[in-house]
């Protein structure tokens, strides 16, 4: 109910052109670059760069728009496995006081709703730090910043951030799955940085479970 209200009060705005209608327009969303990578045994695929119209909708969902989170789930979802379930990379307790959302579990709800997948919140960050800011030694260094909130045990689990640029974060959340029992197939972010990282295209109609990223 208030999800309408909200939505009758505040529409979907393109967070590119800023046009009526949605939080990403079909003019300004970029097309998919279909890109591949692996970290350290965490296989990650990514809809585009970190650029341009693209990180402007990552950094509006960082501000709390709902509207760009959902345009930005439906980008993610083709590349999410039917019946796959998905676990977002948790933002700091202190973000998420301050935006009063975490825009990757909103991302990542849309996404799996999108597919048949589901959802599950089990992951929660335990440093007061994120890594924005860090150099890239110190974001491979850190380590152990994830908990495991939720019985997975048992489970396969596929990871899903907004962007990617180290890939320690994802290994880091992957570690902590894994300690609590659960497989991860890998991880689906938005947007990759344009690292040193050797991303690659991969088939526009891969998904997690059937890519092969290369391991650099």
């Amino acid at each position: 109910m208030w999800g309408r209200v909200l939505d009758a009060v505040f529409p979907a705005q393109c967070a590119g052109c800023n046009a009526i209608g949605s939080g990403l327009c079909d003019a300004c969303a970029p097309p998919s670059a279909n890109l591949a990578v692996s970290f350290d045994g965490v296989s990650a695929l990514a809809t585009g760069w970190y650029e341009g119209t693209l990180r402007a909708a990552i950094l509006a969902v960082k501000d709390g728009r709902r509207d760009v989170a959902a345009a930005l789930g439906r980008r993610l979802a083709p590349l999410v496995e039917p019946g796959a379930l998905l676990v977002p990379v948790p933002t700091t307790c202190a973000r998420l006081r301050v935006r009063g959302a975490d825009g990757v579990a909103l991302v990542a709800e849309i996404a799996a709703a999108s597919n048949g997948a589901s959802l599950v919140v089990a992951l929660t960050q335990g440093a007061g730090d994120a890594q924005r800011g860090r150099s890239r030694t110190e974001r491979l260094a850190a380590r152990g910043r994830f908990t495991c909130a939720a019985h997975v045990a048992g489970k396969t689990v596929t990871l899903v951030d907004d962007v990617c640029t180290t890939g320690a974060t994802l290994v880091d959340c992957a570690g902590a799955l894994r300690a609590a029992g659960a497989t991860v197939t890998g991880a689906l972010v938005v947007a990759a940085t344009k690292a040193e990282r050797l991303w690659e295209p991969y088939s526009a109609t891969s998904t997690m479970c059937s890519s092969n990223a290369r391991t650099s």
